[in-house]
């Protein structure tokens, strides 16, 4: 390049040298502004990619506000304190006083069940109200008090139903069954030990069913009465063994007794004969009495 510049100019080297750093600078002068535009168009772009993302998020942020706002439930009514009587309260009101829907159909159904208010105090032992909550609700609450004595006295002058009275020698099982206190379990239990026995010639020897304690014979006897019908008796002197194992009030060793004594002493005539015999109480006997014939 140099050479053919001198063939039209003449430059030594550093003439020439001065020449290639002047068009070095006016290149550079040429193609700084699109630099820099090209730059600014760069920084535009991120601004705009901004506000784009930022006007999504409050698009997203308000669709999300209105779905919330439509669900039954969910929207929360502004609170406004007033002179309220918790007996009478619809959830409406219980909403306005800052309940949500859940808590205040819980108090609802609290009161649809004859709950009552009867004090000022009695909204505490509600688990939805919170010492803070009630503590702003204690002043606007009134309780009128004809509402709380109309509502004790429905329950005070309510009837009491009769209770059926039952023969508990003669009633099956069904029956039995129809006694308050008495499942079908001890239905079972109460006929299959009358049978065994022979038949109850005391109430009180429903003690002796198994599982009847004396608080569940206290809550029943006052449904129960026993008929005249005799007992079933069983002939001592012509009893065999078959006769009286099932019997509740002797063991498998104490018929076994009665019928060799018998054997070795003869017919029994009186109780005092069978108190002789080994292994049998004369406790046992006197259970046994009713029972026997001779």
């Amino acid at each position: 390049m140099r050479k053919w510049l001198n063939t039209y100019f003449d430059f030594n080297k550093g003439e020439f040298n001065g020449l290639l750093v002047l068009f070095a600078v006016i290149i550079i002068v040429a193609l700084l502004p699109q630099t820099f535009s090209w730059f600014n168009r760069e920084e535009d772009g991120i601004v705009v990619q901004a506000d784009i993302r930022k006007l999504e998020w409050m698009e997203r942020a308000q669709k999300r506000a209105r779905t919330f706002a439509g669900k039954p439930g969910k929207r929360k009514v502004e609170s406004e304190p007033f002179e309220f009587d918790p007996n009478n309260l619809d959830l409406q009101g219980w909403q306005k006083l800052g309940l949500s829907l859940k808590q205040g159909q819980s108090v609802i159904n609290y009161i649809n069940k004859g709950g009552k208010f009867s004090k000022k105090e009695d909204l505490k032992k509600m688990y939805t109200i919170n010492p803070a909550l009630y503590a702003r609700l204690e002043p606007f609450i009134k309780i009128k008090a004809a509402e709380v004595l109309k509502h004790i006295s429905s329950y005070t002058k309510r009837p009491q139903k009769s209770l059926m009275i039952y023969d508990v020698n003669t009633a099956d099982t069904i029956q039995l069954e129809e006694i308050r206190g008495v499942g079908p379990a001890f239905a079972k239990r109460i006929a299959n030990y009358r049978d065994r026995l022979g038949g109850f010639n005391t109430l009180v020897q429903l003690l002796e069913v198994y599982g009847l304690d004396s608080s569940k014979f206290e809550e029943i006897k006052g449904q129960l009465k026993l008929s005249s019908l005799e007992l079933r008796q069983i002939n001592i002197n012509t009893a065999e063994f078959e006769d009286l194992k099932n019997h509740p009030y002797l063991k498998y060793k104490q018929v076994n007794a009665i019928i060799q004594y018998r054997k070795q002493h003869g017919k029994y005539t009186s109780f005092a004969d069978l108190k002789k015999v080994a292994n049998l109480p004369a406790e046992t006997v006197d259970k046994l009495a009713p029972y026997l014939s001779f």
